[in-house]
């Protein structure tokens, strides 16, 4: 079996934050169909080999067994990388536990990719009609297939909003109102930081 290609544009080595109760490496995917207005991986955004090779990330992951719970796969969009379900099954045989930060651009290849998570990131941009504001194309029917397809699919997941200026008090009601709708109890807002502004570290 050929190995798996995957366009991998930077690693974080550790964090705390992207995948629940684990300590995770995060391998950011190249490219992303999408361009909202106000991501913040904007490098990631262009299609392209990547800047890291993905043999080259697997040996470093191996080498990090013993001392991280999981791999996160986060973007980019990270289905947009048709090796994703391979390289999922390379990292869980290692003996990470994995998860996937998406937006559902690719419900078809999220079922495929779903046996292989133990925890789903999920971001919607909007309702799902008014998707094309945000993301620059009429993308709100892929986004809905896939959260069906998730929360069908029983794997952990966090349902989230980065709320970007756009999205007014009465956008995120009628936004809430339709997650209820598919049976989502809680989705979590995220403040939306313009990728111009650096972060701001505590002193």
């Amino acid at each position: 079996m050929p190995e798996p290609t995957l366009a991998v544009g930077g690693l974080v080595p550790f964090t705390t934050i992207d995948f629940p109760g684990r300590l995770a490496a995060v391998v950011f995917c190249q490219g992303c169909p999408w361009r909202c207005t106000y991501c913040h991986n904007p490098h990631l955004l262009p299609r392209g080999p990547g800047a890291l090779a993905w043999p080259d990330v697997f040996g470093w992951l191996a080498s990090r067994r013993g001392l991280l719970d999981g791999v996160v796969f986060s973007g980019g969009e990270p289905l947009l990388q048709r090796d994703l379900p391979a390289a999922l099954t390379e990292v869980r045989a290692l003996g990470f536990a994995t998860a996937l930060h998406t937006a559902g651009a690719y419900p078809e290849r999220l079922a495929a990719a779903l046996p292989l998570l133990d925890w789903v990131g999920f971001d919607v941009k909007a309702p799902f009609a008014e998707y094309a504001p945000i993301v620059g194309c009429a993308a709100g029917c892929a986004a809905r297939q896939s959260l069906e397809l998730l929360l069908a699919s029983g794997v952990p997941h966090e349902i989230r909003c980065t709320v970007p200026p756009q999205l007014d008090e009465a956008t995120l009601g009628r936004m809430a109102a339709e997650l209820a709708g598919f049976g989502v109890a809680h989705f979590t807002q995220q403040v939306c930081r313009p990728a111009t502004l650096p972060m701001k570290h505590p002193e």
